[in-house]
């Protein structure tokens, strides 16, 4: 009877699967036609009339100038992951040890900026990171703090608040100081919510095309951007072609690194959400 009563729930499941992979299995199969056939039949395979092997490839990478736009992506993704996770778990490490009122009320203020749309401060942060100087690709690095900050904070405080407070006093007094007992025995056991908030906060600011488009502009583009204005024609013609071959490699490494850390994500949402 109960395996009976998982292939529903199997089926439905793998229904979601096929709707959700379908795109992505287009764009795969379209990378690899010509650009006059993309339009009139993207959902047909790729045969020896329309196949056009690796030149979707290479022509979006010399006109895209992929190279540089990926690598400011990576500087700027690993950057910003780092930072969250270092400075976010020292912050949720204090708000919930202390127990002042002041720290309680700047945790409801980060749990309150996840429900603040992008659009209610866009304009202003880019009138504060113009006079702040802060428009280039390290610049970028603490606006992503600011922005992440909310729900990296939320869930590393509701699995800080699971750590017993005995660990921390043990370390104490075998003559740890704070940063000592922190990075020695709090941040390892961290582990788990620190690579779910690094998954969900590098598939945010890799896949990002707003925020670097203001703020970096059409100079330095990231992957998004690049791809976006490269594939623009004149009269408004886009190259399909060198666009589905340049998504194909922008979405590589984000999966890449999602397939690593995957088995993490839902023990670290559990672990950060519920205990808290």
């Amino acid at each position: 009877m109960e395996n009976r009563k998982r292939h529903p729930a199997r089926l439905l499941l793998w229904l979601l699967a096929a709707v959700f992979l379908l795109p992505v299995v287009l764009v795969v199969l379209n990378s690899f036609k010509s650009r006059l056939y993309i339009s009139g039949d993207p959902f047909a395979l790729p045969n020896p009339q329309t196949f056009v092997g690796w030149e979707n490839y290479r022509t979006g990478l010399s006109a895209a100038g992929f190279a540089a736009a990926f690598g400011r992506s990576v500087v700027i993704t690993v950057g910003s992951v780092l930072l969250l996770i270092v400075g976010c778990s020292m912050t949720a490490w204090y708000l919930v040890r202390s127990r002042s009122v002041l720290c309680k009320i700047l945790y409801f203020l980060f749990v309150f900026s996840m429900i603040v749309p992008f659009q209610m401060v866009m304009y202003t942060m880019t009138y504060v990171v113009g006079e702040l100087e802060l428009d280039s690709v390290i610049g970028i690095l603490p606006v992503y703090l600011g922005f992440g900050s909310g729900l990296s904070v939320f869930l590393l405080a509701g699995f800080v608040r699971a750590i017993p407070g005995e660990i921390e006093e043990a370390a104490t007094i075998d003559g740890a100081g704070p940063f000592q007992t922190f990075f020695r025995v709090v941040f390892p056991l961290l582990r788990p919510t620190a690579v779910t908030v690094s998954i969900l906060n590098a598939m945010w600011i890799w896949n990002d095309y707003l925020l670097p488009y203001l703020i970096l502009g059409t100079e330095e583009k990231t992957v998004p951007v690049a791809i976006q204005i490269a594939m623009q024609g004149a009269y408004g013609a886009t190259d399909y072609g060198g666009l589905m071959a340049m998504l194909v490699l922008a979405i590589l490494p984000i999966i890449g690194f999602y397939l690593i850390g995957q088995k993490y994500i839902i023990s670290g949402v559990i672990a950060g959400a519920v205990k808290g």
